[in-house]
């Protein structure tokens, strides 16, 4: 989701990349597929978790995933957000993949 820079904490740490070279947003829990930034970019965490919060594009780029097609990013910042389901009579959770 697109947010202003002003909007974007101060304290936040540099995700390392994967093995591949690439930003990984998520990690899909039930095939192992990645969402995954293969450019330049940085990805941002908070101190002390694993979760990335924010992805910085200075020069946009390329949401890709093996099992959906390319989503193209304008360079920018934007907050990563997981969805989440409901489970009827019970509470939400995030959406698996």
């Amino acid at each position: 989701m697109p947010v202003a820079a002003e909007a974007v904490p101060e304290r936040l740490v540099a995700a390392p990349r994967d093995e591949r070279g690439r930003l990984v947003p998520a990690l899909g829990e039930a095939t192992g597929h990645a969402h995954a930034v293969p450019g330049a970019g940085t990805l941002l965490v908070r101190r002390g978790s694993d979760m990335p919060e924010f992805l910085h594009l200075p020069e946009g780029g390329r949401l890709v995933y093996e099992e959906h097609a390319a989503i193209s990013l304008p360079k920018g910042w934007f907050r990563v957000v997981r969805q989440r389901e409901y489970v009827p009579g019970s509470y939400a959770r995030y959406v698996a993949d």
